[in-house]
């Protein structure tokens, strides 16, 4: 078992996001101690929460430059993090943030960094993780061969554990912010209320199929049946249905939901590359041999204009 485990603890407008309690929970079954580091302007408040889920002590690094993320600022609070509570793994999420972040605070502090890892464990006293490579198309077995090790976890990888009644304790993290050159000014979001597809546990995707940006209420009235995300295929985003937020693959967001519902994709390579580790994939295609069918745990093939109205409402009726 590896020793102790710092989890980047990702929190956006002080609520912090499912998958950090993932990580922790990873973190609690490969380590003795797990440690989080919280990065924010105001967050010492959720700090001690972050002990529900298995984090033993917070480090905690406020000021007002860190109420936007900044690469820079962060990498720095994440850097002296590492020095304070000397790990032997380093977790952070591969959500946008951290797929910036990671690499800059690997760099900073030569760390090996294993990325996107699907699965991760530890093996004869290394870190193995399984991670996806050429769009998908084949899965490679990956090892640090020393510590400490910095690795990017993707979105429902893992579940997260039940929350406990346990709290953390807080240690303040010491920042030279003023040695950071940039500065966010200004971060454009999207939609309120919109559930992110790496946030999910059912995400409902829809593709070029769908003919038009009018007809994604198929696909939004499926998802919110089933508490769910919307997602799209790149060529629904490339011809301005629906925004770039919610695009699903290699040059969108890699998920694995426990639900994945593709309805009007073909199921390019680069698609599958996002998607392909669903726990279970369920696809609505006319084309019997488009290549989603290849992955697909149950198929539909048929007009998604009258499939989806009625598996609607069956589900609809059936959760009633």
């Amino acid at each position: 078992m590896a020793g102790r485990i710092l989890v980047f603890a990702e929190q956006r407008d002080g609520k912090v996001r499912k998958s950090t309690f993932e990580a922790l929970g990873r973190a609690a079954e490969l380590g003795d101690e797990v440690h989080a580091v919280l990065v924010g302007s105001a967050v010492a408040q959720i700090a001690p929460m972050l002990g529900n889920y298995g984090a033993k002590v917070v480090h905690c690094a406020e000021d007002p430059s860190f109420e936007l993320y900044s690469g820079e600022g962060y990498a720095a609070a994440l850097s002296a993090a590492i020095d304070a509570a000397a790990p032997d793994l380093v977790l952070v999420i591969a959500t946008a943030m951290g797929k910036d972040l990671a690499p800059r605070a690997a760099a900073r502090k030569q760390l090996c960094m294993l990325s996107d890892c699907i699965t991760l464990d530890e093996i004869g006293g290394a870190f193995e993780a399984t991670k996806s490579m050429y769009g998908g198309q084949v899965f490679a077995k990956v090892r640090a061969t020393g510590k400490p090790v910095l690795a990017t976890l993707r979105p429902s990888a893992y579940p997260a554990p039940e929350p406990s009644s346990d709290t953390a304790a807080m240690e303040s993290l010491s920042v030279a912010v003023s040695e950071v050159g940039a500065k966010v000014v200004e971060v454009l979001k999207q939609e309120e209320g919109a559930l992110d597809v790496q946030e999910a546990d059912v995400v409902v995707t829809g593709g070029r199929g769908l003919k038009s940006p009018e007809n994604f209420h198929l696909i939004e009235e499926l998802a919110g049946v089933l508490g769910g995300a919307v997602g799209a295929s790149r060529a629904a985003v490339d011809a301005g249905w629906i925004d770039h937020a919610h695009q699903v693959g290699q040059t969108g967001k890699a998920i694995s939901p426990k639900l994945y519902i593709a309805v009007g994709v073909s199921g390019a390579i680069q698609h599958l590359a996002g998607m392909r580790t669903a726990k279970c994939i369920v696809a609505v295609n006319k084309d019997a041999d488009a290549p989603i069918f290849s992955i697909a745990d149950y198929g539909i093939v048929g007009d998604l204009f009258k499939i989806m109205p009625v598996l609607t409402e069956e589900i609809r009726k059936a959760r009633d």
